[in-house]
């Protein structure tokens, strides 16, 4: 799953979103993720041309699957192509930044950073900006499922606690390193003994239905692990290969299926190289 989005040159300067497709979003530059982004972008750059933007949004804003971040990185991947690439990847994070900053409140690269660098991504500092990427292990899948609930952002911090006990970051801590390891070293079973969250999947989990047995089922049918998809209410599982990945996937619509929510299911290899160009036309 991904948005697709279509950006061309034109003499006006500025930005100017001309289509949305898939989801009643905002056209107005300013009210727009990708044209916040991108205007972000062209801040930093004397040009004497501008851009349009077409946006096709195959993903879901709300999903917990990085919507937003999907046009924020899109638009400022797109345009600096165009320009002939004169930012690295780490300008064109803290560019994306903006859009997501539009979004949520917070200018954070949790979702923007794998989007353009593809894989894994690790934010280690935002002064200054220091981002790293992980490959994915060769055989690693993951399957999602998006249950068609709103939850709305507010409701999904607010359970969060302010504190957190120093024996819970202690394991919470133990698990990063141990996914991080097993992630360099393709170790499946550090992976899968490493996923678990000790802070937020506790309060969150209560606000997305059935999530316990969605879990529990994925684990069962041989997921490596599972747990909430950013804020909600979308749930992943990693798997080790497509077949198991399939299956897992299988299971968890069932729970949905049995209480009739809808949802939409997503299974998928871990995407090395992130946004890129589908086609160009000069």
């Amino acid at each position: 799953v991904g948005d697709e989005m279509v950006v061309r040159e034109v003499a006006e300067k500025g930005v100017k979103i001309t289509h949305i497709i898939g989801q009643n979003l905002p056209f107005e530059t300013k009210n727009n993720v990708a044209g916040v982004a991108a205007l972000a972008l062209l801040d930093n750059i004397e040009t004497t041309v501008g851009f349009e933007i077409e946006i096709y949004k195959n993903i879901k804003p709300g999903s917990g699957i990085g919507s937003s971040a999907a046009s924020a990185a899109g638009a400022v991947f797109a345009i600096n192509e165009l320009l002939g690439n004169p930012f690295s990847a780490e300008e064109l994070i803290l560019f994306a930044m903006q859009g997501e900053k539009l979004a949520s409140g917070s200018a954070h690269a949790d979702n923007v950073s794998p989007a353009l660098l593809g894989g894994f991504t690790l934010v280690r500092s935002y002064e200054p900006l220091e981002v790293l990427k992980i490959d994915a292990p060769k055989e690693l899948y993951v399957t999602i499922i998006h249950p068609q609930i709103e939850l709305k952002t507010s409701a999904s911090r607010a359970v969060l606690k302010n504190q957190v006990s120093l024996n819970k970051m202690v394991k919470q801590m133990g698990n990063f390193g141990g996914l991080i390891s097993g992630l360099y070293t393709s170790n499946y079973d550090l992976i899968s003994r490493s996923l678990h969250d000790e802070i937020i999947e506790p309060n969150r989990s209560v606000l997305i239905p059935e999530f316990n047995q969605v879990k529990k089922s994925a684990l069962n049918t041989g997921a490596l692990g599972a747990g909430i998809s950013g804020s909600g209410p979308s749930i992943f599982a990693l798997c080790r290969g497509k077949d198991i990945a399939t299956k897992v996937g299988g299971v968890m619509s069932e729970i949905y299926d049995k209480i009739h929510i809808e949802y939409d299911i997503h299974v998928s290899k871990i995407n090395q190289q992130g946004v890129r160009v589908l086609e160009e036309n000069k």
